[in-house]
């Protein structure tokens, strides 16, 4: 079992939902915390909410410059880190048709290469104490593809892709790469997404929205658990949610005709 007590954990896109959650069960824990995210408001609230100051900054983790500098500012205030967890992400919801450039390179930038810089970036501290894990967000929507959601899903199978790599290359070293999968889970990722059409067809971003709010059955603390306990028992996939082990069957069941089940099934889950 993986001990989190006196470790130094990082955790990106902490000012609200599950990164907020992760940083406040690993303060619990007994982590040194090293928080980021783009908004200093939420970022704030988050650090206050926290029994020991932790070591904040303002980031753009598509910024590769800014995560690297990020990384080397851990090793100087707090000497190194153990635990790194590249939580941040947003969404786009858009046909591939008409889906802008614009947005796939902004959507790419945080969900795969915020991924991507997290990861190196703090590599070599990890491999040099041969201690550590790095823990990547992808989604179900790495497990499965849904209409509407093409640029998401590209940037979080690469997540996947990259990660699973990743632990191969790992294997047999102190140091592990675990691959999380979330489900629906009740933050404002929906709300605040680039917003313009969803897979049933609605193009009124507050329908959207309340769907998303009905089909999101996990709490941000709930899914926080799930990974903490994933990185102390030495998981290399984490399934969070109902629904997520559940699309995750139905994939292996059916591995190309999976979306009619699953459309009937994001069709009850409004209800």
């Amino acid at each position: 079992m993986y001990s989190l007590k006196g470790k130094v954990a990082v955790v990106t896109g902490a000012g609200s939902g599950i990164g907020r959650a992760l940083a406040q069960l690993l303060a619990a824990k007994g982590c040194t915390l090293a928080i980021a995210d783009i908004n200093e408001v939420g970022l704030k609230e988050t650090a206050a909410s926290l029994p020991t100051p932790p070591l904040v900054q303002k980031l753009d983790v598509a910024d590769r410059n800014a995560v690297y500098a990020f990384a080397q500012r851990v090793k100087n205030e707090l000497g190194t880190a153990h635990v790194v967890i590249n939580n941040a992400g947003v969404a786009v919801s858009q046909t591939v048709e008409n889906l802008s450039y614009e947005d796939f390179e902004w959507i790419m930038g945080i969900n795969f290469w915020g991924v991507v810089y997290g990861t190196k970036a703090f590599l070599p501290m990890l491999t040099a104490q041969n201690d550590g894990v790095i823990v990547n967000l992808s989604s179900v929507f790495g497990i499965i593809a849904v209409p509407t959601q093409g640029s998401y899903n590209a940037a979080k199978f690469a997540v996947r892709g990259f990660t699973e790599a990743l632990r191969h290359e790992l294997a047999d070293t102190g140091v592990s790469a675990i691959c999380v999968h979330p489900g629906g889970i009740k933050t404002n990722i929906a709300a605040t997404s680039r917003f313009y059409v969803d897979p049933s067809g609605v193009s009124d971003r507050t329908d959207a929205a309340a769907s998303f709010a009905q089909m999101a059955k996990t709490t941000p603390a709930q899914a926080a658990q799930t990974i903490v306990e994933g990185i102390e028992n030495g998981k290399v996939r984490v399934l969070i949610g109902a629904d997520a082990r559940l699309i995750d069957i139905i994939q292996r069941l059916m591995p190309v005709n999976y979306w009619k089940p699953m459309s009937a099934l994001m069709r009850s889950l409004r209800k």
